[in-house]
């Protein structure tokens, strides 16, 4: 149901038909419960209850029981989960869907790559697939407990490795497929990796990227790494070092030849399973550990809860294996027994319609996106997504960054035709997922979320940890979740104070939040990034979605700067539209836009234009670093940064 309004008001509100097909509803019923508001309470106030359910409804294949759901004895922040258990969670994903005839033979993966190739792998192939490259692994020396980086474009031999890796109790550490070679040595480094794959190449907006030219600079000084393995992606010829390089078909080629070593290695339910690594403020990258029983089952709640995932259905999210939302399409989609529709490219290539000619074709009933990527195609007119059958979506789903409402309202109304409602998600790698979640059984209000994820006892508080309604506060987690980081990679001190330091006993997130006098709740940024003019506390996205708001705006960042006397001062940046020309007016008309919606001790000191915003490779806007460039200040860990050029610009503006 569609409001024509564009105030804070119900946008989508789930019919009865929706509601009874829900796979949130069928959990309803497994737990009998009448109500997600019922299951909310409950799932908060007893989080062993709540998590044995879940892990009963995904039915997970434990080679031995756990005898105890949960224990604190160490404390809130160092949870154990599923104690004496034994778990690999790849049998879940695959032998568990291979083994059924009614599953066997559906797709698995779907791929389609940037020149148009396409691919599939049904769910007995990929276990094939993933028990030869396990076999192959274990027979160039690499085992139980060891590193090993995936440097890749998302390709079905990224959901392959991931799942060999695992499959034989060694720990996966993804790494953006465009990251330089500093980036992987580092973080390669730190976590003593044994392996790494990559590729030859791989295909960006028609040009040509050197993933093997930059993996071997990353590893030339790591005497550790003993194989690296290559996907052929684009069939071009690449230096291969003898006796340490292997190319992925020759992998499996020594896999097939080793038929005993297929089998999935007994692990503990809390054995390491993934090391994901995110760019911190300052200092070196935070290696993120998780389990077996820890990520994927959160990715696999969060997905079936709020995007309606179940069996068959076909899920794509545009991403990459680097960011947690690509292992969480493979862990989640696997665990459920769906289709993970997979896109390698550029999303406006060779054409700004491609994603939309991408879903078409595929069937595509959940689709994942960004904000950054619909201001961007937005850009390119009405028309576009209505030349494409989009009659497949059922859920548009978002996470990332904060929205602004003209992109959401977009999104909504040309994309979705007002019928799909847009699942906003908001969480982090540190959570395996989400705080905050639509789902299918709630109304959604444009940029908003319609409640916490089920099990997370999410909270709005003050700065003494008191809760707070209809005020801006800090986000925090009041109870344990089983895909809780299990700490920084050999940094437990780093990580008590990253999120445990500030109000003891709650974990704090770094983000502001709202929740509104209808239950909704609302990210206004990160605290870190929050500005306070005038004794107003005021989040960036406010700001941003005033600048946006102008027809002549296609993206904006807001920063407060010191000042004598305000103390901190507003300065904007803005990215204009194609056939927009900057000015002193359009400054001028854009700051007042500002204090008319915000109020005047708000007006920005300055409005500058400039060509780009610094983001990371997947799509967040970068205030800390644009902060720092304009202020002439160290960046800092600017490893994830996607477009170093747009850093020198902000420079520029100052002068």
């Amino acid at each position: 149901m569609v409001e024509q309004s564009r105030d804070n008001s119900i946008a989508w509100t789930p019919s009865e038909e929706v509601i009874a097909a829900a796979q949130l509803t069928r959990f309803l019923r497994f737990c009998g419960l009448g109500s997600f508001e019922e299951l909310q309470r409950r799932s908060t106030e007893d989080v062993a209850w709540f998590t044995e359910q879940l892990l009963s409804f995904l039915d997970l294949q434990f080679d031995k029981p756990y005898s105890q759901v949960v224990d604190l004895s160490r404390g809130i922040e160092w949870p154990r989960w599923c104690v004496g258990g034994q778990l690999n969670i790849t049998k879940s994903c695959l032998d568990a869907h291979a083994e059924n005839d009614a599953t066997a033979h559906q797709f698995a993966v779907i791929w389609e790559g940037e020149e148009g190739e396409t691919r599939t792998l049904s769910y007995q192939e990929l276990l094939d697939e993933v028990s030869i490259c396990a076999a192959g692994l274990r027979a160039c020396g690499l085992k139980k407990g060891d590193a090993i980086g995936l440097h890749l474009p998302m390709t079905p031999e990224t959901v392959i490795a991931l799942l060999a890796i695992n499959r034989i109790g060694a720990i996966a550490v993804p790494l953006f497929s465009g990251y330089g070679a500093t980036a992987i040595e580092s973080r390669l480094r730190d976590v003593g990796a044994k392996a790494l794959f990559t590729c030859d190449g791989f295909p960006r907006r028609g040009k040509h990227v050197a993933a093997k030219q930059i993996a071997d600079e990353a590893v030339a000084s790591l005497p550790e790494i003993i194989r690296v393995f290559v996907v052929r992606r684009t069939n071009e010829t690449v230096p291969m070092r003898v006796g340490r390089d292997i190319y992925f078909d020759q992998l499996m080629e020594t896999g097939a030849k080793n038929p005993k070593l297929k089998f999935a290695e007994p692990t503990d339910a809390e054995d390491p399973l993934i090391a994901i690594y995110t760019s911190g403020t300052t200092g070196k990258p935070k290696g993120i550990l998780h389990t077996h029983c820890g990520f994927p089952v959160k990715s696999a709640q969060d997905m079936c809860f709020g995007t309606d995932v179940g069996r068959g259905t076909r899920i794509s999210w545009l991403t990459d294996i680097g960011w947690m939302m690509g292992p969480w399409l493979i862990y989640g989609a696997t665990l459920l027994g769906a289709t993970i529709v997979l896109y390698d490219g550029a999303p406006d290539f060779p054409a700004a319609d491609r994603m939309w000619k991408f879903t078409a074709r595929h069937k595509v009933e959940v689709l994942g996106i960004s904000p950054t990527l619909i201001r961007s195609l937005l850009t390119h007119g009405d028309d576009l997504p209505a030349k494409h059958d989009l009659s497949s979506l059922r859920i548009l789903a978002s996470t990332g960054e904060p929205w602004n409402p003209d992109p959401w309202w977009w999104l909504f109304e040309k994309v979705g035709k007002g019928r799909v409602p847009i699942i906003n998600y908001s969480g982090g790698t540190e959570i395996s997922g989400g705080i905050l979640m639509g789902n299918p059984l709630l109304p959604v209000k444009p940029c908003g979320f319609a409640a916490p994820c089920p099990g997370i006892a999410a909270d709005v508080v003050d700065e003494s940890g008191n809760s707070v309604r209809g005020a801006v506060g800090e986000l925090v987690i009041r109870q344990p979740w089983i895909g809780q980081a299990r700490g920084f990679w050999k940094d437990d001190e780093r990580y008590l104070t990253t999120y445990w330091s500030k109000l003891p006993g709650l974990w704090v997130h770094g983000d502001w939040a709202v929740v509104d006098a209808d239950g909704h709740w609302f990210i206004l940024g990160r605290s870190d990034d929050t500005l306070k003019i005038a004794g107003k506390r005021v989040g960036p996205a406010e700001v941003e979605s005033a600048l946006v708001g102008h027809a002549a705006v296609a993206e904006a960042a807001a920063i407060g700067i010191p000042d004598e006397l305000k103390g901190t001062a507003l300065v904007a940046f803005c990215v204009l539209k194609s056939g927009e020309a900057a000015s002193s007016e359009l400054a001028g008309e854009l700051r007042d836009r500002v204090a008319a919606e915000l109020g005047k001790p708000l007006r920005p000191e300055k409005v500058l234009f400039v060509p780009s915003l610094p983001k990371t490779r997947n799509a967040k806007v970068m205030r800390r670093v644009i902060r720092a460039a304009y202020l002439g200040e160290s960046l800092g860990d600017t490893t994830a940064l996607e477009n170093p050029a747009a850093v020198e610009e902000i420079r520029k503006s100052r002068l």
